[in-house]
C-alpha cells in the first residue's frame, strides 16, 4: 500500500510535512536531510526538484533552487541519491516541482523511477488539470504514484470539485495568493478553509506562511496538517552542524 494512504488512515490531524530543495545546501545533502527528518519523526517529506524559474516561490526557495542548480543537481542525480534511502526510509515521500523538468525527463520514465526509489506522490503545480486528466493520469496510476493538486482562496467551486476528484490522496491548500515565505493570517482565511472542508471529500494540508509552532498549530485548527518550506530551508542555511539544525527546528515545531 502507498505510504501516504497508510499515514492518512492512521493520522487525521497535526500532520507535519517538511519541504526542501534537493541539492541544497550541498549537492550531497539530500540523503542526510531525509534521514534526519525521518529520525525526528516528521510525517511527510516533500523533496523539491530544482527549477530555474519557480514562479510561485519567494526569495528563500528561489535562492535554494538556484544554489541547487549551481551545485549540479539534476533529476538523474536526484533519483540516484534517492535510491540510497530505500533501505531505511519508511515514511511518505513526495516529489514537488514544475512540469518542465519532468516532461524533459519523460513522464513515464519519471513515474517508473519514482516507484523504483520509493516516491509515493508528486505535486506539479503548473500541470493543467485537463492535461493531466487526458494525457498523464493513466501513467501515474500505472505506477501507483499519488497526484496532489493545489487550491487557493480564488479557486472556483467547479474547479475545486474537479481537483477533489482527481487528487488521489490529499489536497494542498495554498493559504494566500502571495508567494511562499510570507506571513499569513490564517484566521482571516477561515471562510476559505471552511468552504474547502465542506466541499472536499479529501483531507487537506495548508501551505504558504507556516513557519513555526504557532503558525503550524493555527493551520492545524483548520486542516489535517500543514507544510513548512521556507522556514526549514532557512534552518538548513544556518552555520553549524546540519543534523543539529534540523533536529532543533523540528523539535521547536513539535513542542
Amino acid at each position: 500500500m502507498n505510504k501516504i494512504d497508510i499515514l492518512l488512515k492512521s493520522k487525521k490531524e497535526n500532520i507535519l510535512s517538511i519541504y526542501f530543495i534537493a541539492g541544497f545546501p550541498e549537492l550531497k545533502s539530500t540523503v542526510e536531510i531525509i534521514h534526519e527528518l525521518e529520525k525526528n519523526k516528521v510525517d511527510i517529506i516533500e523533496i523539491g526538484i530544482p527549477f530555474s524559474d519557480p514562479i510561485a516561490d519567494g526569495q528563500v526557495i528561489q535562492f535554494s533552487n538556484n544554489t541547487a542548480i549551481e551545485n549540479g543537481m539534476t533529476l538523474e542525480i536526484l533519483f540516484s541519491q534517492l535510491k540510497d534511502i530505500a533501505s531505511f526510509s519508511r515514511i511518505p515521500k513526495i516529489l514537488m516541482g514544475y512540469f518542465n523538468p519532468v516532461f524533459k525527463f519523460g513522464v513515464e520514465r519519471f513515474c517508473e523511477k519514482c516507484r523504483e526509489v520509493g516516491i509515493d506522490g508528486v505535486i506539479i503545480p503548473d500541470l493543467p488539470v485537463y492535461e493531466f486528466e487526458n494525457q498523464y493520469k493513466s501513467i501515474f496510476q500505472k505506477y501507483g504514484i499519488h497526484t496532489i493538486f493545489l487550491v487557493s482562496p480564488q479557486t472556483a467551486v467547479e474547479r475545486l470539485k474537479s481537483i477533489d476528484e482527481l487528487t488521489t490522496s490529499f489536497i494542498y491548500a495554498v493559504s494566500t495568493n502571495s508567494t511562499t515565505g510570507g506571513i499569513t493570517d490564517f484566521d482571516a482565511q477561515k471562510e476559505y478553509f471552511t468552504r474547502l472542508k465542506a466541499l472536499s471529500k479529501r483531507p487537506f494540508l495548508i501551505g504558504f506562511g507556516v513557519r513555526d509552532k504557532r503558525s503550524f498549530d493555527k493551520a492545524c485548527e483548520y486542516a489535517n496538517g500543514a507544510i513548512i518550506g521556507s522556514a526549514f530551508i532557512n534552518a538548513l542555511s544556518q552555520t553549524g552542524d546540519l543534523k543539529k539544525n534540523i533536529s532543533e527546528f523540528i523539535y521547536q515545531i513539535k513542542l
